[in-house]
């Protein structure tokens, strides 16, 4: 697993990634991203929130990050 912000400090993902969204004001967040919408993996994300599964397309702010985790190609 490893976190998705570039040296350039702008988020990069994939589908199947998670989005991980830190608050000071509310509990923290996380789920599923389901579509990127730029070829190079910045924001806008389609998710899927793991709390109460609604689906969203998000602009992800300062407190946000990716964790990326490898594709599994099967046996």
């Amino acid at each position: 697993m490893k976190s998705a912000r570039g040296n350039d400090g702008v988020l990069r993902a994939s589908v199947g990634d998670r989005l991980l969204v830190r608050s000071l004001h509310g509990p923290a967040r996380d789920g599923e991203i389901l579509d990127v919408r730029n070829p190079d993996g910045t924001p806008p994300y389609w998710v899927r929130w793991s709390d109460n599964g609604h689906e969203a397309l998000v602009y992800p702010g300062a407190d946000a990050s990716v964790q990326h985790f490898p594709q599994d190609f099967g046996p």
